[in-house]
């Protein structure tokens, strides 16, 4: 064991006693003596000791004093401290276990006893500390590891999303949009508070995310009707249709196949009840008012926000005063009327998200 790196601060009133124990521990410490307990606070002050050598018995202020004032005060009160007294009775010692002290050396001094208290005290000290860093670096460990999850997470589900944005070829952008979208959504919704209770234990690290995959199920629709130059017929919007369960379906799938599946919590009900209507009348449930999930409520504005300002080949892109236009005229019908409050505190903010894309609106 390296003792040289150590500090000690003895405080001893009687000078023989303190000169003695000095000359004992120069030569395996760095000693700092103090022949009363206002000179130890003193060089407190300006000394970190890794251990405090304390006599109880001493005028104006005793070791007990003493050692209440050091574990009072949070800069110190870490420092072990070891008593060094000329009582032998039980009630002395007990006393000073209960303020602190973690050894008692018994006066006059023996050497070789006094080393190896200090040593076995120091020994336990760095146990200590070691333990802690230990416990740090193990912490710090969980956490990179945690976030490699969530990054292999995220890029699963952006990869997934990018497949599904690629076989549409009608709706690129769509996917990366209706995120920013959300996140705006979100962010005001939570400031303003209406739902408080459902969305004070939302974690964004993995709804955002999940929403990329609101339209996963596409992937299983032909192409023939997907990127179909026209209106569909009603016998083909069936099929479209039933991209949504397609969807949850697959979702539902990852989910029964991993434990660690708390980040498709959201992607569910984002997938399944985007498409379902306030009074009533969407698919594929037919849910109403708050029947439907909040996410899916969500993204039902961020949904249609984007199709009203996107060309297709059945209808030209709306402005984006148009577009909020027909959002706000669809309060109680097609969404939410709390949302769209929400969408119209923020509209100048998505419609910034959407002239930056790669389109203009």
């Amino acid at each position: 064991m390296d003792n040289t790196r150590y500090k000690i601060i003895m405080v001893e009133d009687n000078m023989t006693n303190l000169s003695m124990g000095r000359d004992m521990l120069k030569p395996y410490y760095e000693v700092y003596p103090a022949p009363s307990a206002v000179k130890l606070f003193e060089i407190l002050e300006n000394v970190m000791p890794d251990l405090i050598l304390l006599d109880i018995e001493m005028p104006e202020m005793n070791g007990y004093e003493a050692i209440k004032k050091i574990k009072a005060d949070l800069r110190f009160s870490d420092i072990p401290v070891i008593f060094l007294t000329a009582k032998g009775d039980e009630e002395s010692e007990l006393e000073g276990f209960e303020l602190g002290a973690m050894d008692y050396v018994s006066k006059p001094f023996s050497a070789p006893l006094l080393l190896k208290r200090i040593e076995n005290q120091l020994l336990i000290e760095q146990q200590k500390k070691d333990l802690i860093n230990y416990a740090d670096n193990l912490e710090l460990m969980v956490r990179e590891k945690t976030r490699e999850v969530i990054n292999l997470q995220n890029a699963v589900l952006t990869t997934v999303a990018d497949l599904v944005e690629f076989r549409d070829e009608l709706t690129g952008g769509h996917v990366t949009r209706t995120q920013l979208y959300l996140k705006t959504l979100i962010k005001e919704l939570i400031r303003e508070g209406p739902y408080k209770e459902e969305t004070v234990n939302w974690d964004m690290e993995f709804f955002l995310p999940s929403a990329q995959l609101h339209d996963v199920g596409k992937i299983a629709i032909s192409d023939l009707i997907l990127n179909k130059p026209g209106r569909l017929t009603p016998e083909e919007f069936e099929i479209m249709k039933t991209h949504v369960t397609v969807g949850v379906d697959a979702i539902k799938k990852i989910m029964q196949h991993t434990e660690e599946h708390a980040f498709l919590k959201h992607a569910v009900h984002i997938a399944g009840a985007h498409h379902e209507k306030w009074d009533g009348t969407g698919y594929p449930a037919g849910l109403e008012g708050e029947q439907i999930p909040l996410e899916g409520r969500l993204m039902a504005i961020a949904d249609v926000y984007d199709a009203l300002i996107s060309t297709r080949p059945y209808k030209e892109a709306f402005a984006h005063e148009e577009a909020c236009k027909i959002i706000e005229e669809s309060s109680g019908t097609h969404f939410d009327p709390v949302l769209v409050k929400v969408f119209k505190n923020v509209k100048n903010e998505i419609g910034k998200i959407a002239s930056e894309s790669s389109f203009s609106v």
